[in-house]
């Protein structure tokens, strides 16, 4: 067993940025625009996507008759406008894990049911504030044909970092985040903010401060 991952799989909302006011901000917007309302039990429940399964609750919650497409549309369009308009907010030790990572070249992916455009609107912000790229591969909600919770999108990291899933070291935040990355067979730190985590497999933590790379690839059960 080695004493470091081979790669570092970072989720983006909720794990390495504090979006998840944000993402309620606009679900909020978009579901008053469908005449119907949102709360914070709805927001947990479709906490870490994929996106088209958020608009499909959205639908059946309001009843609208307006195709999925449109829905979609308005909250991509919604959400890429506060992203760009916010400043960025990090989860409490990930940049520090994130910056630990990337001066000592461990390979990092962003693995994010969010879709390309809306990590575009906050990419250049994390490379920014960090003085450095931020990550060697990104895969968003729209690169794959399987979003999580399916296994996919971990997969796909992996073998674009050219590692194997059982030595990269996932950190999600959402029990869908959590089932994705243990299915491709990562091992998981779960860091839930919202929506509980039963992560058997995972090791389940408060924060992210004061734990080293090393020292979270030694507790993650492998």
């Amino acid at each position: 067993m080695t004493s470091s991952p081979a790669a570092i799989l970072f989720d983006m909302d909720g794990t390495l940025i504090d979006s998840e006011g944000l993402w309620l901000k606009a679900e909020i917007t978009v579901m008053s625009e469908l005449g119907a309302t949102w709360t914070d039990e709805d927001q947990a429940y479709c906490l870490g996507g994929p996106l088209e399964r958020v608009v499909d609750y959205m639908l059946q919650r309001s009843a609208s008759l307006e195709p999925p497409s449109f829905v979609m549309d308005r909250l991509l369009d919604t959400m890429e406008e506060y992203f760009r308009q916010s400043p960025l907010s990090w989860r409490p030790g990930a940049r520090g894990l994130l910056a630990e990572a990337r001066h000592r070249g461990v390979p990092t992916a962003l693995v994010s049911a969010s879709w390309n455009r809306l990590i575009d609107a906050v990419s250049a912000k994390i490379d920014d504030d960090l003085g450095m790229r931020a990550f060697d591969v990104v895969v968003a909600g729209d690169d794959v044909a399987n979003s999580k919770p399916h296994p996919e999108p971990y997969l796909t990291a992996a073998e674009l970092l050219g590692v194997l899933p059982r030595e990269c070291l996932a950190l999600e935040d959402s029990p869908t985040g959590v089932e994705s990355a243990m299915a491709a067979g990562c091992r998981v730190i779960a860091i839930p903010h919202i929506a509980d985590v039963d992560a058997r497999r995972a090791l389940v933590v408060d924060t992210l401060e004061g734990w080293s790379v090393d020292e979270l690839w030694a507790a993650a059960p492998a």
